[in-house]
């Protein structure tokens, strides 16, 4: 079968290749991709920045987000049909997005919002559930607190803010000036131009602030906090409690140090920080699926290209041009 793999680590790193088609475990589904979306994770996994903490395998083929149609389904598995319309966001060592078949642990697998197309639907799964996790299990959000996202016209940031809305939040986003309708529409009580303001000078008192555009951003994100907020970047540094989730606790010295300088400052301010990395789960894609079919959330796409092309769709995503979630079709 077709697929895009990593042979070696950098910015070329990623290839067009045949490959064998996936073995099935007797707990996984086979799943005949008909899309999958770009995600700044494939850069980074491409580039070899979790290197040391995931330790893929090369050659192994990229993607982390796709929607297609169950063709196999393993002995142990229960509640998955062959035939099934079904959208994931495979589990870390697991990835492969970027192949006509993929094989995923059936935990991680959940049936597609039946409201959406292919391509809406593999635009969800690793925004959504980044969304959810950091702002309903890390930040604990409740209804009436105040919620800064950064960047709300991308991919993650335009979920976030729909999320937020939902858990009853009140929110403030950044953007530039061709998307402050946009983000509007989304649900965004405040919006700011960070072309003609500067956030930290028109907002304050946040309870708690969703940064993923890096560490300037993340050290003013923590002079707009009331006392006791909380401040979670998707982008690092990574702190000691990745460790325990990554099932390597060994790393927690080095996830002290490379956090230090943040948490230090976070102290200082009387605020908090907290590192998010999103993990796999199809109950919660269930969840969120209910929410996409009963319109309260929505999928925010820029552009689709075709399963061919998806070393330039990679490549837009790189340059900064996507207003939305890139998705790659067959």
């Amino acid at each position: 079968m077709k697929a895009f793999i990593v042979t070696h680590y950098g910015p070329g790193g990623l290839e067009p290749a045949e490959v064998p088609t996936p073995a099935v475990g007797p707990r996984d589904v086979l799943v005949d991709m008909r899309a999958a979306s770009i995600n700044p994770l494939d850069k980074m996994v491409r580039d070899g920045e979790f290197k040391q903490l995931i330790k893929y395998k090369r050659p192994f083929t990229l993607g982390h987000d796709l929607a297609g149609v169950i063709t196999k389904v393993g002995a142990d598995v229960r509640g998955f049909t062959v035939g099934d319309e079904v959208y994931a966001r495979p589990r870390d060592l697991r990835i492969g997005a970027f192949a006509e078949q993929v094989a995923i642990d059936a935990a991680d697998v959940a049936i597609k919002p039946a409201s959406l197309s292919f391509e809406e639907a593999a635009a969800v799964p690793l925004v959504a559930l980044a969304a959810w996790q950091a702002l309903v299990e890390v930040a604990e959000v409740r209804p009436g607190q105040k919620v800064l996202v950064h960047a709300g016209a991308g991919g993650l940031g335009s979920t976030v803010i729909q999320v937020a809305r939902h858990l009853g939040a009140y929110v403030a986003t950044t953007v530039g000036p061709a998307d402050i309708e946009k983000v509007r529409d989304l649900g965004a009580d405040e919006v700011i131009d960070y072309t003609q303001q500067n956030f930290t000078e028109v907002l304050s008192g946040y309870d708690v602030v969703l940064d993923s555009l890096g560490p300037a951003s993340l050290e003013k994100s923590l002079t707009v906090l009331k006392p006791g907020g909380l401040a979670i970047s998707v982008v690092g540094p990574p702190d000691p409690a990745f460790a325990t989730q990554i099932g390597q606790p060994l790393l927690k010295p080095v996830m002290t140090v490379l956090s230090r300088k943040v948490r230090r400052r976070a102290r200082t301010l009387g605020v908090r920080y907290a590192f998010s990395f999103m993990r796999a789960s199809g109950a919660q894609l269930a969840s969120l699926a209910t929410l996409y079919d009963a319109g309260t959330l929505r999928p925010v796409l820029d552009r689709t290209f075709p399963f061919e092309r998806t070393l330039d769709a990679l490549a837009y995503v790189e340059q900064g041009k996507a207003n939305g979630k890139i998705v790659v079709t067959r």
